[in-house]
């Protein structure tokens, strides 16, 4: 999926860095982690993740809530929520909305003039979860390639803003839990829960290979770690891909996030 990092040779940086995003679920680290993995393919200034409950019958907004922003420094830029919205309900699958700063969606005069913005949705009835990618002058605005790129790789992105967004609200009533383990936690808890609802029994070898490469460690690195080869890495993951019906790491990171294997 991840063009760029394919044709520079960093195929297991990808993973490593979806890896990361994937275990960062539910931390303060989240956000960042995305920015991080989006930037490496398709430049930008800043992320967005916002959650918006509508009311369609009046076509408003009932509610937004900023998840949060990256880098932080960067700051927001204030989007016609109006506008954003029209668009938004008109699209019956996953819209992406493409604009340039300000005529369409600027209210007031703010630190992004001359800027493009790129949004990318998924809705679950009325509640909406947004990825706002923004890229100031000088760079150009978002090329063909760049937002079909980004309407592909928001099918894997989308589900985890998701999941992040309830974590975070369950986080806000776990003040005990700490950033550096809450997202292991979640990932762990959600690993565990999937294979039962899939029914499938890993053994203990391949149930730790399997978190640890989700959670964005190199087959290397998990070698070290529980001294054996690297083959034998592979072969665990083979052997628990075929009980999952899955294809390689690639498929493992798909079925964790809840997308269906093909191809």
């Amino acid at each position: 999926m991840n063009s760029k990092l394919q044709e520079t040779g960093k195929h297991s940086a990808y993973f490593l860095a979806l890896g990361r995003l994937i275990s960062s679920v539910g931390s303060n680290d989240f956000v960042s982690q995305m920015h991080d993995l989006i930037n490496d393919s398709v430049p930008i200034d800043l992320t967005e993740l916002s959650e918006w409950t509508i009311d369609e019958h009046e076509r408003k907004v009932i509610n937004t809530w900023l998840i949060g922003s990256a880098p932080a420094a960067s700051g927001t830029c204030a989007q016609d929520h109006d506008w954003l919205l029209e668009r938004l309900l008109e699209s019956e699958e996953a819209p992406l909305i493409h604009s340039k700063y300000p005529s369409a969606m600027v209210k007031e005069p703010t630190p992004c003039l001359d800027a493009w913005c790129c949004n990318v949705a998924s809705r679950k009835s009325n509640r909406y979860w947004l990825i706002s990618l923004h890229r100031h002058t000088p760079q150009k605005d978002f090329s063909i390639h760049e937002l079909s790129f980004l309407k592909n790789f928001s099918e894997t992105l989308l589900p985890l803003l998701e999941r992040h967004a309830q974590a975070t609200r369950e986080l806000c009533d776990l003040p005990q839990m700490t950033p550096d383990t809450s997202g292991g936690r979640e990932l762990q808890r959600d690993f565990n829960e999937k294979l039962k609802l899939t029914d499938t029994q890993l053994s203990t070898r391949e149930r730790e290979i399997c978190l640890g490469l989700l959670a964005g460690a190199t087959v290397p690195e998990m070698a070290e770690k529980l001294h054996v080869k690297n083959s034998s890495i592979e072969t665990y993951l083979k052997r628990a891909a075929a009980k999952l019906g899955v294809k390689g790491r690639h498929g493992l990171v798909k079925w964790m996030i809840g997308m269906s294997q093909s191809g």
